[in-house]
């Protein structure tokens, strides 16, 4: 496995509206291999999730996981690895919660925005099954993160205000508390 160059913004592969996988190339070493990059990538990097546009490749496959102790996400509810190919995405009626992601193509910035708390997802697995999953809170905001990433997406095309966008380091001084306890609330309402 390689630990693969993450795209930043301004890279226009980020742009890019993916193309789905078929199953054929699902099957086949060189995207089973691309998948085992990505996980290397994601957790060599911390992060939570990595879609495929992130390490260049315009596919519909995105990694997600969050291992306990995650430094760059502590607040996050662990979430075991899922690799998602061809996902689409439910909302689960219309709340939303408000949220403050950052993310691995745009490093040491983060801002606030709103995700829907609960989300059914549906897609294949790397072995080709398909999956249906619903996804409440943090978890749902991860899902959703990632899949606007194959839409050619960043988490600032949907900030409303862009005043709350900082470094990670402003964050951590002034809005990390009140985020977390935000977070916790959420929690304790919709679960993980």
């Amino acid at each position: 496995m390689t630990v693969l160059p993450i795209r930043e913004m301004g890279d226009p592969v980020l742009r890019e509206v993916a193309r789905p996988v078929t199953p054929e190339e699902l099957a086949g070493a060189e995207v089973q291999g691309l998948i085992d990059d990505m996980i290397e990538t994601m957790r060599a990097a911390d992060g939570a999730g990595l879609a495929a546009p992130q390490v260049g490749v315009p596919l519909r496959i995105a990694v997600i996981e969050v291992r306990e102790g995650n430094p760059r996400y502590p607040y996050k509810p662990p979430i075991p690895l899922t690799v998602i190919v061809n996902p689409e995405l439910t909302p689960q009626g219309d709340a939303t919660f408000a949220t403050n992601e950052g993310c691995l193509s745009m490093p040491n910035l983060r801002g606030d925005l709103e995700r829907f708390e609960n989300i059914t997802a549906r897609y294949l697995d790397r072995e080709g099954n398909e999956r249906e999953v619903t996804r409440r809170g943090l978890t749902a905001g991860t899902f959703q993160h990632e899949v606007d990433h194959l839409d050619g997406l960043l988490f600032v095309d949907r900030m409303a205000d862009m005043r709350s966008l900082s470094t990670w380091e402003e964050f951590e001084r002034h809005g990390k508390d009140d985020f977390v306890r935000r977070i916790e609330a959420l929690v304790e309402r919709v679960g993980s």
